[in-house]
């Protein structure tokens, strides 16, 4: 019986994690009230992609989990100009990112910079309505949990109902 125990706690500390979606910074593909599993193997031999939903430590406060999209790797040089990211010269497809033109949050301009060695730039796909690495920096890769795999439940505190279209569902 002491097997069991053991092995969900490895399982949760090696292979997969599961999270809750507190804010709309990720909306339109993460929404409040989803609860999503997070891969936390799958950079045992790798490194985050440009565009891979990652969990991590959020600089400079290690005791908050933030969730938000890859936009830049080591090496390269970003840049962001109304609102368009710009990737060592070549303008990103951003089909996921949300805007809101009557924020005040939103940096709609930003760089160019160039990611440090072992550095993430990332960016929340609901721009205007989240702080992200245009506010505080790049992310050590070394802080990275894992990479969003899928919503296994989805909870709408809005109309007291679950999201049953969303239950399974794969994030990219």
């Amino acid at each position: 019986m002491i097997l069991v125990p053991v092995l969900g706690r490895s399982i949760n500390q090696l292979v997969v994690q599961a999270y809750g979606i507190p804010t709309c910074s990720m909306e339109p593909t993460l929404l409040v009230g989803d609860h999503i599993l997070v891969n936390k193997f799958i950079y045992r031999n790798g490194e985050p992609e440009r565009g891979d939903i990652i969990v991590f430590e959020k600089p400079p406060d290690p005791s908050e989990i933030f969730v938000k999209r890859v936009a830049g790797i080591a090496g390269d040089v970003l840049e962001i100009r109304n609102n368009r990211v710009i990737v060592n010269g070549k303008e990103q497809a951003d089909a996921y990112a949300r805007f809101d033109p009557t924020s005040k949050v939103g940096k709609r301009s930003f760089g160019p910079i160039t990611i440090p060695v072992k550095s993430l730039f990332v960016l929340s796909d609901n721009r205007d309505h989240s702080y992200d690495s245009r506010f505080w920096g790049f992310v050590e890769a070394d802080k990275v949990k894992g990479k969003v795999a899928s919503v296994y439940w989805s909870w709408d505190s809005q109309h007291f109902s679950v999201r049953w279209d969303r239950i399974g569902a794969l994030v990219v």
